[in-house]
């Protein structure tokens, strides 16, 4: 065997694993392996963003788009620290990120030489990158590189899929050996556990039994691909669905089924359903605080009162929060899959679920006629009601729409409706700012042929405005909307829902004018090279909108929202030791 370059092992096992784009920013750390990624250039991209964190979000973007990991790369110490944010996000949301972050060159342990840390242990980044990734791996040799790579790529795609790293020291970039190439490990999708045919018949039974059931979709229907066979189940049985965030459009969310988001953001019929419910079939989903009203009986479900079927295919979920009559370890897809043959040849009633569906429309109109004041209105400063009605006329059913953390996310999750999978791109779990615009970068990336549009608060965006740079650098025709309510507005919400108005650093003024400021975001795009656009007239966004989509190349609107129109809570959330905050419409329910 020919010897070989550690850089070369690296860039031949991402090519053999399917990675096609590495997202990565130099440094002296990983110059080594720059030089041989530039020899594959034509079969793997190198993509280089103003910063690491937008590297993560933008792997972690492309992922959840394609359902094909990419890379990161990140150079010694600071830029690989950089990241760490971005990987919470992308574990806590199970996206498959590839990290490789360069390290001191092995000779060099423990002598604390640049950017070293090792007052526990020598070069030991292992251990602050432990707690985002789903393992950290650390050859010391280049005869290690090729079992470690395979095992990175397994771990990072196998069961629940998540971020993995390797952390190399840089020597091992240049370093040669001769080395035996290992299989690909990369095995998304291929491994499909499936449940006890006795567990199946047991579901099977439990639904057609149930007077009043509905299913919970979360991130593990998206991630297994199974929207096909959830909506022939939801479709043959008429059982209607709530969504998670990340669940988002698995189920056509304009199918009269689709009773949309739970919790204190949820939809009125969503949270209704989940209290009065007989039966909950939950898939994929974690019961999380926002979902479960802080988990508060009656907000928006009633266990134990109420049976749950609980499958994921992470055995921490079962009976993390809510302790299930059945739980199921298996993937979302061999499930639903399995049901749908159990209920072959069983009889099933057209009309059984006819009371339940009445209660259901029944509160849909109750909740639709709440809202329709708001709706088709004109008002200055713009309503948040605007900004997502004209969004659902305006973008065409293949959009995909990137959420960052904000006021403006409350407003997507209890009104988006999102009809396709893999289309409505949340930072969910951890939650973290500046997630929108750079995912939006790796969701275009992946899906070049359908329109983007990252909305993010102002404050949000100002955490990461060089996504413009990369946006022209790479000619990703990214729309990005800037939520501009002058404020952190949902922190603002909270000082005056439960601190009494007392607003502290929560909104942007001029200390000397005590005048409302924000950058000229527009004006900012255009410096960049990205088409502007402000709009402060409600006449205007859709119009607007619709242009800088059909531009097909980066735009930006600065749109002036009014702060002070909050999404009507639904259900409930917690911050303890604060007293929880009733609902605006409607009220808990227990039986």
């Amino acid at each position: 065997m020919a010897l070989k370059k550690g850089g070369e092992i690296i860039t031949e096992s991402l090519i053999n694993e399917g990675i096609t784009h590495v997202f990565g920013i130099c440094g002296h750390g990983n110059v080594g392996l720059l030089d041989c990624l530039y020899e594959r250039r034509h079969e793997i991209a190198l993509i280089s963003p103003r910063h690491e964190q937008t590297a993560v979000h933008m792997a972690d973007g492309f992922f959840r788009v394609s359902h094909q990991p990419a890379a990161t790369l990140t150079s010694t110490g600071p830029g690989s620290a950089n990241q760490i944010m971005a990987l919470a996000v992308a574990q806590t949301d199970s996206s498959a990120v590839y990290s490789i972050t360069a390290n001191v060159p092995t000779n060099q342990f423990n002598r604390a030489p640049f950017q070293e840390l090792n007052l526990h242990h020598h070069a030991d980044f292992n251990s602050v990158i432990k707690p985002v990734v789903k393992r950290s791996f650390q050859p010391t040799r280049v005869e290690m590189l090729p079992l470690a790579m395979r095992q990175a790529a397994a771990t990072m795609t196998t069961g629940r899929p998540g971020p993995v790293n390797l952390d190399i020291p840089y020597n091992l970039f240049q370093e040669e050996a001769e080395v035996t190439p290992e299989p690909r490990g990369n095995a998304f999708g291929q491994r499909r556990s499936g449940a006890s045919l006795e567990d199946v018949k047991r579901v099977t039974d439990m639904l057609l039994t149930a007077e009043r059931p509905v299913i919970f979709i979360g991130h593990g229907v998206t991630l297994s691909e199974a929207s096909a066979e959830l909506t022939r189940l939801v479709h043959k049985l008429s059982i209607p669905v709530i969504s998670s965030p990340n669940g988002m459009g698995c189920f056509d969310m304009t199918d009269p089924l689709s009773l949309g988001f739970i919790g204190r953001n949820g939809a009125y019929q969503a949270n209704q359903a989940g209290r009065h419910a007989d039966l909950v079939l939950a898939i994929g989903g974690r019961f999380d605080d926002r979902s479960a009203s802080s988990w508060k009986p009656g907000y928006s479900w009633n266990f134990p009162r109420t049976k749950l079927i609980h499958v994921d295919v992470d055995h921490a979920e079962l009976g993390r929060n809510y302790t299930p009559d059945l739980p199921i370890l298996a993937d979302a897809r061999a499930f639903l899959g399995q049901v749908l043959s159990e209920l072959e040849g069983r009889e099933i009633s057209a009309n059984r679920l006819a009371p339940w569906l009445a209660d259901i429309a029944g509160w849909r109109k109750e909740w639709e006629d709440y809202l329709r004041p708001n709706w088709n209105s004109h008002v200055s400063p713009i309503s948040p009601y605007r900004i997502v009605e004209d969004c659902l006329k305006v973008l065409p059913e293949d959009a995909i729409l990137t959420l960052d953390s904000g006021v403006h996310h409350n407003w997507y999750m209890q009104f988006w409706q999102a009809r396709r999978p893999q289309s409505m791109l949340n930072t969910w779990g951890y939650s973290g700012m500046g997630f929108g615009p750079s995912s939006a970068l790796g969701a275009k990336l992946a899906a070049p042929d359908r329109p983007v549009v990252s909305i993010s608060g102002d404050g949000g965006f100002t955490m990461v405005p060089h996504v413009l740079c990369t946006a022209v650098e790479y000619d990703i025709a990214v729309v990005f909307v800037v939520w501009n309510n002058f404020a952190w507005g949902a922190i603002r919400d909270l000082q005056y829902g439960y601190l009494g108005g007392r607003e502290y650093r929560t909104a942007f003024y001029h200390n000397a004018s005590g005048e409302k400021y924000n950058p000229d975001f527009a004006a900012w795009a255009r410096a960049s090279g990205v088409e502007g656009y402000t709009v402060t007239r409600s006449q205007d966004f859709a119009g607007v909108l619709e242009e800088a989509v059909q531009l097909n190349k980066p735009a930006l609107i600065d749109v002036h929202v009014d702060a002070d129109i909050r999404p009507p809570a639904t259900g409930s959330w917690e911050l303890p030791p604060l007293p929880a905050k009733e609902p605006v419409f409607g009220k808990a329910w227990r039986p």
